[in-house]
C-alpha cells in the first residue's frame, strides 16, 4: 500500500501491539484495515494504541483474511518496517486457525490434526484430552458427541481453535417466508449488506452455519436473523435480552415473515410458552440457576430446534455457555454490534457459539444513508464545592458514583434539552436515584427495572408516535429497543469503562433519519474525577468506528443557552 501523505502511519512493537499516528492525512484507512485483525486499546494524545490477539487473528482467518494479506498491509504501513518476531507470531497463531478439525464418524466424532505432533501436543493438555477417545491414528481421536461443545471450548481457552465441519441437525422443518409488503403498505426487502451476512454465515468453509455477524445498532441484525430462519427453514430458538426484546421480535416476526401468532411462543417471567419459534429472555434459563437450569434446559430439549440464534451475543451469560455446550448439533448465530466482552469471555463465544463470520463497518452503513450521521459532544462538568468534598472524601470504590451523580448535571441536562425542541430524547443513566430526580425535576417519564411491562411499552409506543418527546431510561433501554425516531441522546451516567454499552447507547439514535439524517449523542462526565478517566476508556470502540468526540466545557453550554448556537 503506497501512502500519498509520504511517510506510513503506522509504529509496530514486539509485543503485537501497534500505534497508529491519529493525525496522520490516511489514519481512516489505516484504521478500518486494522479492525479486521487487531482491536483499539487506548488513545493517549496523538496516538492511538491497537493490539493483536489470538482471537482478533482467529476472527479475522474465519472472515477470509489471511496472514499473507495482513503482513504485506504491516510491512507497508510500518514507519520503521514490520519486526520478524512479529510476523513469525502472525503466522503462528493464525495457521492454529484450521489446525484441528472435527467431524461426524460413524458412531462418535472425529478431531483430526494436521500431524501427529499436533495430537501429542493435545494429549499434554489434560483439560482438552479428557475428552478424547480411541485413537483411530496418528492424527485422529474420537470424541463423544455429547463432549462436542465442551472440547471447543476448552481448545479455544488453550489457544487451538477448532473448525466445526460435524454438521448440524436439519431440525423439524417451519417453512417461514418474508412477506413483499408491510401492513403499512411499504415496499419489504433485504439490504445488500444483510444478504451478504446470511451468505456469509452459511459459508460451507470453515464449518459454515455456526458464528457471529456484527453490525452496528440500527442496521437491521433482527432481520438478519429472519432471513437465517428463512434460509434453513426449521424450527427457531431465539434467546435475548429482556421483555421488551422478546416483544420486538415477535412483532418483526409478525410484520416481516409469514409467521401467524400461533406459531411463536414466549418463554419469560410473564408467559411459558414452547412453539416452533420461541423467543426467551436469558434471564428466564439464569433465573435460580443450578436447581432451575436442569427443568429450563430439559424444556428446550423438548423440540428440534435447528437454529438457535443469540441476540445481544456479548452479552451471553455463563449458565447459557453451559447450555450451549449441550446443544452443538443445531446452527448457531450470534447478533451483536459489538465482540467486546468486558468479562474476558471471548474464547468460550468463539468455542461455543462460533466465530465472526461477518462484519461491516460502522462509517460505511452513514456513507450510504443506512446510519444517522452522528455528532459525539462529551461535555465536562465541574463539581459544586459540596459535591467536591464529598468526591474526596470517598473511598475509592464510591469515587465513579460520586462523580457520576454530580448535582451540577442536571442545570447541563437542562442546557441541552433546551437545544433540542421538536427532537425526540433519551436521557439514559446507570444510577436509579440519579435518574429518579432527573424525572421529578424536570416531568419527563422514567423507564427502568421496575416499571411493568405493560407501562414500558405504552411509554415507548407513545414516544415511537410522538405522543411523548423525550425519556429519561436506564440500562433496560441499552438493548435492542426500537425507537427509530430517536435522534438525540445525552447520557448522564455509565457502568464504569464499559466500551459495549457506550456503543450500545449510540445505537439508540442511529436509525436513518429524514431530512439531513443526523443525529447528536452528548456524554456528561464529572471533570477531573475518575468518571472522567472512565470515558475515555468507554469511547474506545467508537473511536475505532471513527466517530470522534468534541470536548465542551460545561460553560460553553451554558453561554450557549443564552444566545450562541448550541453543540
Amino acid at each position: 500500500m503506497e501512502w500519498k501523505s509520504g511517510e506510513p502511519p503506522l509504529w509496530i512493537q514486539k509485543d503485537l501491539s501497534i500505534w497508529l499516528e491519529a493525525g496522520h492525512p490516511e489514519a481512516g484507512e489505516a484504521s478500518a484495515m486494522l479492525s479486521g485483525f487487531a482491536e483499539l486499546v487506548k488513545t493517549p494524545g496523538s496516538m492511538h494504541q491497537y493490539r493483536i490477539t489470538p482471537f482478533t487473528l482467529w476472527n479475522a482467518a474465519a472472515s477470509g483474511l489471511d496472514a499473507d494479506r495482513i503482513c504485506r498491509f504491516l510491512h507497508g504501513a510500518s514507519r520503521f518496517g514490520l519486526p520478524q518476531t512479529v510476523q513469525n507470531q502472525i503466522r503462528i497463531l493464525m495457521g492454529r486457525f484450521g489446525l484441528f478439525r472435527l467431524t461426524q464418524g460413524d458412531a462418535a466424532l472425529r478431531l483430526a490434526a494436521e500431524s501427529a505432533e499436533a495430537v501429542a501436543l493435545l494429549e499434554g493438555l489434560p483439560a482438552v484430552s479428557r475428552f478424547f477417545g480411541r485413537k483411530l491414528d496418528e492424527r485422529t481421536v474420537e470424541i463423544g458427541t455429547a463432549s462436542r461443545g465442551l472440547l471447543k471450548q476448552e481448545m479455544a481457552r488453550a489457544g487451538y481453535p477448532v473448525v466445526d465441519e460435524a454438521g448440524f441437525l436439519p431440525g423439524e422443518a417451519l417453512a417461514v417466508r418474508f412477506r413483499d409488503k408491510l401492513a403499512s403498505g411499504a415496499a419489504f426487502s433485504l439490504r445488500s449488506y444483510q444478504r451478504e451476512a446470511v451468505e456469509a454465515f452459511a459459508r460451507q468453509d470453515y464449518g459454515g452455519g455456526s458464528g457471529v455477524v456484527v453490525m452496528p445498532c440500527g442496521a437491521g441484525k433482527t432481520v438478519v436473523g429472519l432471513a437465517v430462519m428463512a434460509r434453513y427453514a426449521c424450527e427457531t430458538l431465539i434467546l435475548t435480552v429482556s421483555g421488551t426484546s422478546v416483544s420486538q421480535w415477535k412483532r418483526e416476526l409478525l410484520q416481516k415473515t409469514s409467521l401467524t401468532e400461533e406459531y411463536i411462543g414466549e418463554y419469560s417471567g410473564e408467559r411459558k410458552e414452547v412453539r416452533p419459534v420461541t423467543i426467551a429472555t436469558y434471564h428466564i434459563l439464569t433465573h435460580g440457576a443450578g436447581r432451575k437450569e436442569t427443568a429450563h434446559l430439559d424444556l428446550f430439549r423438548s423440540r428440534s430446534w435447528g437454529l438457535i440464534i443469540y441476540d445481544e451475543v456479548h452479552l451471553l451469560p455463563a449458565p447459557v455457555f453451559r447450555m450451549t455446550a449441550e446443544l452443538q448439533s443445531a446452527r448457531r448465530l450470534g447478533l451483536t454490534a459489538t465482540l467486546i466482552r468486558e468479562d474476558g469471555l471471548e474464547a468460550d463465544v468463539f468455542g461455543l457459539v462460533g466465530p465472526k463470520r461477518y462484519e461491516i463497518s460502522w462509517k460505511q452503513l452513514e456513507r450510504e444513508g443506512w446510519l444517522a450521521k452522528v455528532e459525539c459532544t462529551e461535555v465536562r462538568v465541574p463539581f459544586s464545592e459540596e459535591d467536591r468534598e464529598g468526591y474526596d472524601q470517598a473511598l475509592p470504590r464510591e469515587k465513579i458514583r460520586v462523580a457520576a451523580e454530580n448535582s451540577r448535571k442536571l442545570d447541563i441536562l437542562r442546557r441541552v434539552l433546551e437545544g433540542c425542541q421538536g427532537d425526540r430524547v433519551l436521557i439514559i443513566g446507570q444510577y436509579l436515584d440519579q435518574l429518579r430526580r432527573v424525572a421529578e425535576a424536570t416531568g419527563i417519564p422514567l423507564i427502568c427495572g421496575d416499571t411493568r411491562h405493560e407501562e414500558r411499552e405504552r411509554l415507548f409506543q407513545a414516544f415511537r408516535q410522538g405522543e411523548v418527546e423525550t425519556l429519561v431510561v436506564s440500562r433496560v433501554a441499552n438493548f435492542a429497543v426500537d425507537l427509530p425516531d430517536a435522534s438525540v441522546a445525552v447520557q448522564i451516567s455509565g457502568s464504569f469503562g464499559s466500551r459495549q454499552e457506550e456503543a450500545q447507547r449510540m445505537g439508540r439514535i442511529l436509525r436513518p433519519k429524514s431530512g439531513a439524517n443526523a443525529a447528536r449523542f452528548y456524554t456528561l462526565v464529572t471533570e477531573d474525577s475518575r468518571e472522567q478517566d472512565f470515558a475515555v476508556n468507554r469511547q474506545l470502540f467508537l473511536l475505532e468506528q471513527g466517530y470522534r468526540y468534541e470536548v465542551k466545557e460545561a460553560a460553553e453550554l451554558i453561554g450557549a443557552a443564552e444566545g450562541r448556537e448550541l453543540p
